[in-house]
Formats: structure tokens, sequence, C-alpha cells
């Protein structure tokens, strides 16, 4: 049995922006909460930003997730927890272009993908635990879109910001978004003056 909710769009456009040139490792200055440091991008350099559509499969099962596709927007970040099942991948290569085909900003789950290569190559930002042969199954048995989902000790609530670089994941629930962009976008400016300062006095340094 599936349980689709409604897609929820709780930031601003102009609270999506701010958080555009954040660090995560700025934002990691501040807060443990929201930190999801397990998960690494198949690219790099890359670049995560968007809004939380989460989807809960149970294991072997991935159908729901096609479903989810359908739901979702332009500027979503897919965010699929397996259930603890990190042996068989939930997300492939076709799966991608169907993301691409959406414009979704990326993929984040706390399972396997599969299609590493093909995956490496698209511009899609994609955050995976591992990956593996073995693939889910569209048995339409159950699964959940639009509840809160969990990955590393991290509850993700449908609407909530991701953001994701080279460095990991942070999640940003509403509540929360304006102070701590505040902080972050205060301590980068900070940073660039002292850049410039070294730059001034050690060109080599930044060539």
């Amino acid at each position: 049995m599936f349980h689709i909710a409604p897609r929820q769009d709780t930031f601003t456009a102009l609270q999506r922006q701010r958080y555009r040139p954040l660090a995560t490792s700025t934002l990691g200055h501040f807060t443990d909460f929201g930190a999801i440091t397990s998960l690494m991008p198949l690219q790099r350099p890359v670049r995560l930003l968007g809004t939380a559509l989460t989807v809960r499969i149970p294991h072997v099962d991935g159908s729901i997730i096609r479903e989810a596709l359908k739901l979702a927007c332009p500027g979503d970040v897919l965010v699929i927890d397996v259930s603890g099942d990190q042996r068989r991948a939930c997300w492939g290569e076709f799966r991608a272009y169907a993301a691409l085909r959406k414009r979704l900003a990326g993929i984040v789950t706390n399972g396997a993908v599969t299609d590493r290569d093909a995956l490496c190559r698209l511009d899609l930002p994609t955050y995976a635990r591992t990956n593996s042969p073995l693939t889910t199954r569209a048995l339409e048995l159950e699964g959940e879109i639009n509840t809160p989902v969990a990955i590393d000790g991290v509850t993700i609530q449908p609407g909530d910001l991701v953001v994701g670089d080279d460095d990991g994941l942070f999640v940003v629930p509403p509540h929360r978004a304006d102070a701590l962009a505040e902080a972050a976008e205060a301590k980068q400016a900070q940073e660039e003056e002292k850049r410039r300062a070294l730059a001034a006095e050690f060109p080599e340094w930044f060539r």
C-alpha cells in the first residue's frame, strides 16, 4: 500500500538564494543538527541545493520511487530512505534520466546506487552510501512519499532545504533557516577578507 502526501514548499525564493553560496563547512561551525557526514557525492566538484521530497521504500520494493518522480517538481531533491537495506541499489542510470527530465536538483539516499560510471557523468548531484550490482524490484507492495525520513540520525521533513557540496550534506528546517544563514554569511565574509589579506602578502599561495 502506497501512502503519498502532498508536496511541501516551505522556503521562499529569497531564503533559497541566501544558501546558494554557503558552504556546508561554514554551516558546520554553528550547528551539529542537520549534518549528514556519511554520504559522499558521486560527482566532484558538486553543489546541491533544493527542497526535500522524501521517499521511504521497504527494502526490496523500489516501485514508490516511480511515483515520487511523477510528483517531483524542478528544484526538488529526492531523499530516499531504504529502511536499512544497503545491499540493493534503489537508484541507477535510467531513473537519473527521468530526474533530469524533471529538472530535479539532486538525489540523496542512505542506500546504494548502481550504474555508477553513468551517474558520475551526469549533471545530477547524487549522494549515496555505496554502490551495488543488486537492485530493488517493482513489486508495488508499499512505500511512502512526503513523510519524515531519517538518515544518520537526521530527520528530514518534506520541504526542508537540502544543501550539499564536496564536504557533505546539511538539512535545514524552515524554523532555523534565517538565523543560520545570517551567521554563515557573516563568517564567510570574514573569511574572504582574511583570504584577500593573505593573497596580498603571499600571492604564490593563490596561483
